[in-house]
């Protein structure tokens, strides 16, 4: 009887490890498929998510090649009359815009009879090591017979932008690119020529670089036809692979990333053999291990999912918005009567503030703006609104006109229902002459004073409305100050608003500094203000100085008479010009002995502002060199009451300075001896 129960006992226990052995590896197979599950929806979701920005790049390349065909064309329309100025007009595309290899335009058969049946003229950036260089000429000929050309041809009958297929361009680029094609039409309507700008592929390949998302994985970039702009790699017979494909809107091209499945799902055998010998061991271990590995395995590969999918997406956004922003101060060396310094800090990892500036034939382009909303579709629309500010610019002078531009071209594609402050500025540096628009933006300071603007409407709100722009006349040390909503709207721990009147008060303490020295108090003082209060909105800052040209001398002592005729061209007030000409001769003296000793090659800048105080008026002399750090007001005083022979060598000079000026103060920034000298009206 007891061996019976013990073989009842044995059996019941067989059966028991027989159900929990097939309860155990139905659970282990389930496992499998969800964990197999949870990695091809991983894999899909960064496949799909770097396909995306690739797409939002390309896309953003696309659209600038696109407005910049347009824009050749209008240039080219205006010039028709003078076939001299097709050289002008594509050359200055290919110079203006970077990402632009080679433009031209093509005539139909002799219409220009002095120049021939071939007329096409283009522009190139060839590179030679690591310079490139802009080639402009005349290209058509037999041996060039852009007739038979696809784009040409297209261009003709399409009256639209055309992209072609990928082609060697061996007369224009001497690339491999695609060419975006857009016809040009005479007074009467007529298409008479052809603008064609070129896409380098090896762009391309660069955009799609980052798309080997796995190791083996493969990335490929086609048109809409099917032919390889970046080609698929061969792949290997008998190989499974899992391929993802992203249509570009724009242009009808797709973009594919190609991963092999024995790559993507190596981890996954590997736990596998794990689970299998888990299990021979001994079931309670292998349970508890699978139980506690699936867990973890599932709750690692969607963590691991989310964060990678946001930090590519917000990688690739700063990117892009740090690439567009300047970034190099002082931005004009050769300028000297221009000091202009910005900066924009994100509330969030990247933000839809934006400020931009560049010169063209002495004048000063410039804006700032704030795009509503937050995030990564802000962001986006910051870069289209700074590429339309750049892209219009090239050609266009008027700020109203500048802004409605831009305005019609977001409007027109505005589903999202965006919008855009933004204040566009465009001062001529010959005589200081603003000419100036508000699209809805916070209004500017003029020393310290708000600068009267017209309530013009949000760009992006409504097609087709009419901007109004507004001049005046800055004179020389005139400060403007442009911000975003972030300065004014910042707030501490008490939800107290930092205010416009705290910060026209704060302004108007530093009329005196230079742009750069302005911003950065201002976002300290601000800092200050917040103190452990979380930034809620983008903090934006621009500050233009529009001053007298400075003195530039080498260091040569017999340079320094130069300084009595500068001064007297500055209009000092009489009784104030023999102190003035024997301290900036003195402090210029100890700067080409102390800071370029031995006769060093060096320069030395004095420039000059005259600010409006509390008490009065002021001037304000800055000495700057880049030579070796020299700090004059940490030489002791002069006891002048020492006899020659008692005294010790050097301190006169200063001593001189100090006594001729009220104020004297020394810093060393970006490598210079910066010397200001104050003297009160």
């Amino acid at each position: 009887m007891d061996e019976n129960k013990k073989k009842l006992a044995r059996a019941g226990g067989f059966w028991i490890l027989l159900v929990a052995g097939l309860v155990l590896e139905a659970t282990a197979c389930l496992q499998y498929f969800y964990s197999r599950t949870a990695i091809q929806h991983e894999a899909e979701n960064r496949a799909r998510a770097e396909l995306r920005a690739a797409e939002l790049e390309i896309n953003a390349a696309t659209a600038e090649l696109e407005a910049a065909a347009k824009m050749l064309t209008n240039m080219v329309e205006l010039s028709l009359d003078n076939p001299e100025g097709m050289y002008t007009c594509t050359r200055t595309l290919v110079e203006t815009l970077d990402n632009v290899e080679s433009a031209g335009v093509a005539f139909i058969a002799d219409y220009y009879p002095s120049k021939g049946r071939w007329y096409e003229i283009c522009s190139s950036r060839i590179s030679s090591g690591d310079s490139a260089r802009i080639y402009t000429r005349q290209i058509g000929n037999k041996d060039h017979d852009y007739f038979q050309a696809e784009w040409f041809n297209n261009g003709l009958t399409i009256d639209s932008t055309w992209w072609s297929e990928p082609y060697l361009d061996d007369a224009g680029a001497q690339a491999m690119v695609v060419s975006c094609s857009y016809p040009v039409h005479d007074k009467e309507g007529k298409v008479v020529a052809v603008v064609c700008v070129d896409l380098s592929i090896s762009r391309l390949h660069r955009v799609s670089e980052y798309l080997q998302v796995y190791k083996d994985s493969y990335y490929s970039i086609a048109s809409a036809t099917g032919v390889d702009i970046v080609a698929r790699p061969d792949t290997m017979p008998g190989r499974k692979y899992m391929i993802f494909e992203e249509e570009i809107d724009a242009t009808g091209w797709h973009i594919s990333i190609i991963i092999p499945e024995d790559i993507l799902y190596a981890d996954l055998r590997h736990v596998g053999l794990i689970v299998t010998i888990l299990m021979i061991l001994g079931l309670a271990l292998l349970i508890f291990i699978m139980y506690h590995s699936g867990r973890n395995i599932q709750n690692l590969i969607s963590a691991n999912s989310q964060k990678e999918r946001m930090m590519n997406e917000l990688e690739i956004a700063q990117t892009i918005q740090r690439a567009m922003l300047p970034k190099v101060f002082p931005p004009f060396a050769d300028r000297l009567d221009l000091n202009i310094y910005g900066m924009v800090d994100p509330a969030k990892e990247i933000g839809g503030d934006l400020y931009d500036f560049y010169v063209r034939h002495d004048k000063l382009f410039f804006c700032v703006g704030d795009v509503s909303g937050k995030g990564v579709p802000a962001s986006l629309v910051m870069a289209t609104i700074r590429s339309l500010f750049r892209s219009v610019t090239a050609h266009e002078e008027h700020a109203h006109l500048i802004a409605t531009q831009i305005n019609d071209t977001l409007a027109e594609q505005n589903d999202q229902n965006m919008f855009v402050t933004l204040f566009i500025g465009v001062l001529d540096l010959t005589n200081g002459h603003l000419h100036y628009c508000n699209a809805g933006h916070n209004a500017p300071l003029l020393n310290g004073e708000m600068l009267t603007v017209l309530p013009n409407l949000p760009i992006g709100v409504l097609t087709g409305f009419e901007y109004q722009s507004q001049e005046i006349d800055l004179h020389p040390s005139d400060l403007l100050f442009l911000y975003t909503d972030g300065l004014t709207e910042a707030e501490n721990t008490r939800h107290e608003l930092f205010g416009e009147s705290r910060m026209l008060e704060e302004v108007k303490k530093m009329l005196a500094l230079r742009p750069r020295q302005i911003v950065d108090a201002m976002r300290a003082t601000v800092a200050a203000f917040a103190g452990d209060a979380q930034q809620s909105d983008d903090l934006t800052m621009l500050a233009i100085r529009f001053q007298l040209p400075a003195i530039v001398m080498r260091n040569d002592i017999q340079q320094i008479p130069t300084l009595a005729e500068w001064v007297d061209g500055l209009n000092v007030p009489a009784e104030f010009n023999m102190p003035i000409n024997l301290a900036l001769e003195e402090a210029v003296s100890n700067v080409m002995l102390y800071a370029y000793p031995d006769r060093t090659d060096g320069k030395v800048f004095v420039e000059y502002l005259e600010v409006p105080t509390e008490q009065g008026r002021q001037m304000i002399f800055t000495i700057s060199d880049s030579g070796i750090p020299f700090d004059p007001t940490q030489k002791s005083e002069a006891d002048i009451t020492l006899s020659a022979e008692e005294r010790a060598i050097g301190g006169l000079g200063i001593h001189l300075v100090r006594q001729l000026m009220d104020q004297i103060i020394y810093e060393r920034i970006d490598d210079k001896n910066i010397l200001t000298l104050i003297k009160k009206l």
